[in-house]
């Protein structure tokens, strides 16, 4: 028997069955479909040891897909801000490595690690064999709020992070499960449902989002296309943002943003977005511990580009210096 839960997911939307290969064996016609299927930008592929080819599968459905990515040669390239689902990633031969804001770090064989969902990031991966699940990002937010009341906020996730090791093993069943839902009874299935769940429901054990607590002034219906505005903030305060996006955001006008701003917040809209970023940093100075030279990645990260103003405004805010923060 379906859990209701399944069938109330099912029916906000149509859910279209999903299943595609593409394979070759030439650079230029990789970069035109693995470029395509993940609205790359700036790829270049190249062979190695004098071969290359390559073969991508995916089966699933719109709000879930297992994948498979394998090559023999190179590939590297920039995924542009939002251009894919939530996915989790790991390779099991090859070498493969990410990179966001000038920070990189490898793909550890058989490692899930998970895309940077909210920025831009570079990859390069080389003779490798990938898995991927694709989460479509409201099927996980609907599964969130089944759970707890945190997809009623902005929901982020920290791609540095690791996945539990003590989770890794729901993790291998919940595959198990997906793919033996797929095998057994297809997309239409009650297991395929059931399994697209729970493999969801593992991903945010795997890794947990974090979330912003927004004012509960932003409840009141007149304050809903402000609402839209400072969610748009808190999901993307590592990237420039400008009042002319908000108003795009929220539906009003520049002039319109600026007002609801200080009605509601006493505060310019980018003054509320230099106290986000703030409270960003000062989350992670909290976890950070002293580390020499931490104070100066955090904060550029954040987009604080003069040191010397960020200090003062953080110490205004905090009632402490970022380095008094990182020695705690």
């Amino acid at each position: 028997m379906a859990d209701p839960l399944i069938e109330a997911f099912g029916a906000e939307e149509t859910i279209a069955p999903v299943r595609f290969e593409v394979s070759g064996t030439r650079p230029d016609t990789a970069v035109r479909d693995l470029g395509g299927i993940y609205a790359g930008e700036r790829w270049s592929a190249v062979p190695s040891h004098g071969r290359f080819d390559y073969r991508y599968t995916a089966i699933g459905d719109s709000e879930v897909t297992i994948r498979r990515s394998q090559m023999h040669g190179e590939i590297r390239g920039w995924m542009p801000v939002g251009s894919v689902d939530y996915v989790v990633t790991w390779i099991s031969t090859g070498t493969g490595e990410l990179e966001m804001r000038g920070e990189r770090w490898p793909m550890l064989h058989d490692t899930p690690v998970m895309f940077p969902a909210d920025e831009e990031f570079g990859f390069v991966t080389a003779d490798y064999d990938q898995r991927l699940v694709h989460f479509d990002r409201e099927f996980v937010r609907r599964v969130a709020a089944a759970r707890s009341d945190i997809a009623d906020r902005p929901m982020r996730f920290d791609p540095r992070r690791g996945a539990d090791e003590s989770i890794e093993h729901r993790w291998q069943g919940a595959l198990t499960a997906l793919s033996r839902a797929l095998r057994v009874g297809g997309p239409d299935s009650d297991a395929w449902q059931d399994a697209k769940v729970t493999a969801a429901e593992v991903f945010l054990d795997m890794f947990p989002p974090q979330s912003d607590d927004l004012p509960d002034v932003l409840e009141q219906p007149r304050n809903a296309r402000l609402r839209a505005a400072v969610e748009y903030i808190h999901a993307h305060a590592a990237e420039p943002v400008s009042i002319v996006d908000l108003s795009e955001v929220a539906g009003l006008s520049v002039r319109s943003v600026q007002e609801s701003f200080r009605r509601v917040f006493d505060v310019s809209p980018l003054t509320y977005l230099r106290h986000v970023r703030l409270d960003r940093v000062h989350e992670e100075l909290l976890e950070a511990g002293p580390q020499a030279g931490a104070v100066g990645d955090i904060a550029r990260r954040w987009g604080f580009a003069h040191l010397g103003r960020f200090s003062a405004s953080y110490a205004e805010r905090f009632g402490e210096y970022p380095k008094q923060t990182l020695r705690r």
